[in-house]
């Protein structure tokens, strides 16, 4: 399993929410590039990015991904706000990839079937849940689809992947549902990434020993509550 530091971009800064909430910024970072190379002269060879003001429809970091992009030699996977084929091929241009599309693939499958058949192996379809079910337009809404029928509609698709957060767990550090984790990771035919609550050095254990393909850390990998250095050592790379 890998285990990816998140590096969420709002305004041009590196920031952590609480539960996915715009107005509960807990961390904020003036240079995105600079801990995008921390995190990767400390052993993490992926790093996930987020779009946050694209998510959110209130802006675009799109220069500052391609920048992160090149930043380091490490596997990039971002998303936040691709909602168009346009999208999909900027990020693939800017050199991320595994490219994170969430809103519009979750609520038209049929368009998500053509950019997954058009870039086989680069889409992992990113499934923010709360209560079991998956949220759209940057956690504001639910889709009202529970996110096993979600996997199950996916795992025709040649995917690299998905991955879950559980955004009601998202930068509290209190700890994972692992039941539901494991739920996903059983449920998928596609590599599983799982967010959200990752607080221990046992529960990264715990998702490896499941079947887990990765694990996004946040806000308990800024505050130091899990040790860079260890976590790096063990699933860094």
């Amino acid at each position: 399993m890998i285990a990816a530091p998140a590096v969420d971009l709002r305004e041009g800064r590196c920031v952590q929410l609480v539960g996915g909430r715009p107005e509960e910024e807990r961390v904020a970072l003036p240079d995105p590039l600079a801990q995008a190379r921390t995190w990767w002269d400390m052993g993490f060879g992926t790093l996930h990015l987020v779009d946050l003001d694209a998510a959110l429809s209130l802006g675009d970091n799109g220069p500052l991904i391609r920048d992160l992009a090149g930043a380091t030699p490490a596997t990039v996977q971002a998303g936040g706000g691709v909602r168009d084929l346009e999208a999909v091929e900027r990020m693939a241009t800017a050199g991320v990839d595994r490219i994170i599309i969430g809103t519009r693939g979750i609520r038209e499958p049929e368009w998500l079937e053509d950019v997954a058949r058009r870039m086989p192996g680069k889409v992992m379809v990113a499934a923010d849940i709360r209560d079991g079910l998956v949220l759209v337009k940057g956690w504001t809404e639910s889709s009202g689809i529970s996110v096993l029928d979600l996997l199950e509609r996916l795992n025709p698709l040649p995917l690299a992947g998905v991955l879950c957060t559980d955004v009601g767990r998202e930068g509290r550090m209190a700890g994972i549902d692992l039941d539901t984790a494991r739920a996903v990771i059983d449920g998928s035919n596609h590599p599983a990434w799982i967010s959200g609550g990752i607080t221990t050095m046992d529960e990264l254990r715990a998702l490896a020993q499941a079947g887990a393909a990765g694990a996004v850390l946040g806000m308990a990998i800024y505050a130091g509550v899990l040790p860079p250095e260890q976590v790096a050592e063990e699933f860094g790379a």
